[in-house]
């Protein structure tokens, strides 16, 4: 079983996540999806004989809810209790593809405050080739979103409208174009705010070409 349970509409209104109110739908919604996993896989707590859980990178206060219901429910059943680290998760998911992958594979992880390269050898040997120096991706495309009116969250939203747009309309800047090692976003977020100071967001195309121009950079 695979649930999940939004928050989206809880943050919209802040325009990002509020860590605290992110940490209390955590504890108030975690065991409700706990209990409905069980129901939907069709086993019983007594089946289960280990217990996962995100150790990190993420929001403290969510990972402490999330370890500390982890923690007692791997004590109440006296069984293993499993650390996975978050960003280690997103790679080894391409083991679950049909057709894994043929190590070494070079992965590109796009997740909350990482955007990173990180080529992959074998278990647990893994180098990061580069790494953002500032913003991260997402928070990139985020800010983008906020400035061109959109609503949250600004990624999918920017996605969606550029694909009306001309990517060529626009040319914004490639942060540290000479530096293999890095990623560079904070030039891009204010490139685009400097143009919507000076557009006219509401003429035709202007908003889907920035958008576009934004996904292409």
């Amino acid at each position: 079983a695979d649930l999940i349970s939004s928050q989206i509409s809880l943050h919209a209104p802040y325009g990002g996540v509020v860590p605290e109110l992110a940490s209390r739908e955590h504890q108030r919604n975690l065991p409700v999806l706990v209990r409905e996993a069980l129901k939907k896989a069709t086993v019983s707590v007594s089946d289960i004989s280990a217990v996962a859980v995100t150790r990190g990178p993420g929001l403290n206060g969510c990972l402490l809810v999330g370890i500390s219901f982890a923690k007692g429910l791997a004590a109440a059943l006296r069984v293993p209790l499993v650390a996975v680290n978050h960003l280690e998760g997103h790679i080894l998911s391409a083991d679950l593809l049909e057709d894994e992958p043929p190590l070494p594979t070079l992965n590109l992880l796009v997740s909350g405050g990482h955007t990173e390269l990180v080529l992959r050898r074998g278990a647990r040997d893994y180098t990061v080739v580069a790494k953002t120096r500032d913003d991260a991706a997402g928070e990139a495309f985020d800010k983008c979103a906020t400035l061109l009116g959109l609503p949250y969250p600004g990624g999918p939203a920017l996605s969606a409208l550029a694909a009306e747009g001309d990517s060529k309309r626009y040319d914004f800047p490639i942060g540290m174009p000479a530096d293999d090692t890095q990623f560079s976003f904070s030039g891009l977020k204010t490139a685009v705010r400097r143009l919507v100071e000076v557009s006219e967001l509401s003429a035709p195309n202007v908003r889907a070409d920035i958008a576009a121009s934004v996904q292409l950079a």
